[in-house]
């Protein structure tokens, strides 16, 4: 009895070794693991997943009033007359004393302040042949409004009122806009002024409207209706970018498809109405097309330029040995291969500048310079 009792007292003291034994290993393992873990993090991270990159785009601003409150203080509603002759019936002709009757036909446009003193950037057909100019403000006051100048090759002109007070917009420094850009339209649409609509910039560039003669329009889906020309297009940051000036309507089946002169054109265009009253520009008296199928390759290769069409005899062109037929491939160094690029490029400079062409020839190709004159005025 007393040989069994021992023998179960040895097996007990045998298990609570073993146990305290596996408990201390256990206790050992873990602070191994644990100094091993402190002093290299290295270990740590290669055993670790990998951080999941982020693709989470930026949060869209919940609204745009603030830039709406930065701009449309300065956007005023343009409201005009035109009179129009309708021919009066035969039978009616002696009443009248006369075949036709002078009747006004009210208009609406809009305009920007351009600068506190008064200037107003507009379009050109809100204003052109058009009677008695008023202009609303947005904290209600009215203004007769006289015209400084316009240029209908751009669509713009300036007009000018002479009140205390106002709000000039806040124009962007360039027109360096994106494709995908959020922007705003506000004008007198159909004579609810100061109306914003929103969308984005559909496009950049756009120089084939056949609308005015130089044309470097922002194409945008904010809806531009009858009275929102010559208002402004802003980004998120209540920067006029563009004026307002036409869309293609539904006569022509088009859905927001708007389009603006960049502010950077409208700028210049404005600065020489006010200091020139009209606006200079370079002339190198030639006409030019885009290349023609028949031209566009070479062999195998593409070819690339715009082609002279007509030359004016005595003209810069001309003195420079330019002659219809010819290919330009560049103007001062930039490859040119559009028709309407290259003339837009010609007329931002100033008369009297130099400017230097590589010029191909059947299959031969030179270098030549011709000094811009002032444009004369379009027939």
């Amino acid at each position: 009895m007393k040989k069994a009792k021992s023998q179960s007292n040895r097996q007990q003291i045998t298990a609570g070794s073993l146990a305290v034994f596996l408990l201390r290993s256990v206790i050992a393992g873990l602070a191994l693991a644990f100094i091993i873990l402190y002093l290299w993090p290295s270990v740590s991270q290669r055993f670790s997943p990998p951080p999941q990159p982020t693709t989470q785009a930026p949060a869209a601003p919940v609204s745009y009033a603030d830039a709406v409150d930065r701009t449309a203080p300065s956007v005023v509603s343009i409201y005009t007359k035109s009179v129009e002759l309708t021919q009066v019936p035969a039978r009616l002709q002696r009443i009248f004393g006369s075949q036709y009757v002078a009747r006004s036909i009210p208009k609406l446009g809009s305009g920007v302040l351009a600068s506190a003193d008064g200037y107003i950037l507009t379009n050109n057909h809100v204003i052109s042949q058009v009677q008695n100019i008023s202009v609303g403000l947005w904290d209600g006051r009215f203004a007769a409004a006289q015209v400084v100048g316009s240029d209908p090759e751009t669509d713009l002109a300036v007009l000018k009122i002479n009140l205390t007070g106002l709000p000039a917009a806040p124009l962007a420094t360039d027109s360096n806009v994106r494709v995908g850009d959020v922007v705003l339209a506000i004008g007198n649409a159909y004579g609810l002024s100061h109306t914003v609509t929103m969308g984005i910039i559909s496009a950049t560039g756009r120089n084939d409207l056949r609308s005015v003669m130089y044309e470097d329009f922002i194409q945008t889906d904010a809806a531009i209706n009858s009275g929102n020309s010559g208002g402004a297009l802003i980004n998120y940051r209540g920067e006029v970018i563009g004026i307002n000036t036409r869309n293609l309507g539904q006569a022509q089946g088009a859905q927001n498809i708007g389009f603006a002169i960049p502010i950077t054109m409208a700028r210049d265009v404005m600065q020489q109405i006010i200091e020139n009253g009209s606006v200079r520009r370079g002339w190198l008296g030639a006409l030019f097309s885009d290349l023609p199928l028949s031209l566009q390759t070479d062999g195998s290769a593409l070819r690339r330029g715009t082609q002279i069409r007509d030359v004016t005899p005595d003209g810069p062109a001309w003195t420079a040995g330019l002659r219809p037929g010819d290919i330009l491939l560049s103007i001062d160094g930039v490859e040119v291969n559009d028709a309407r690029e290259l003339m837009l490029m010609i007329a931002q400079r100033k008369p009297g500048s130099r400017v230097e062409f590589q010029v191909q020839r059947g299959s031969e190709s030179f270098e030549t310079y011709a000094t811009l004159i002032q444009q004369p005025p379009l027939r």
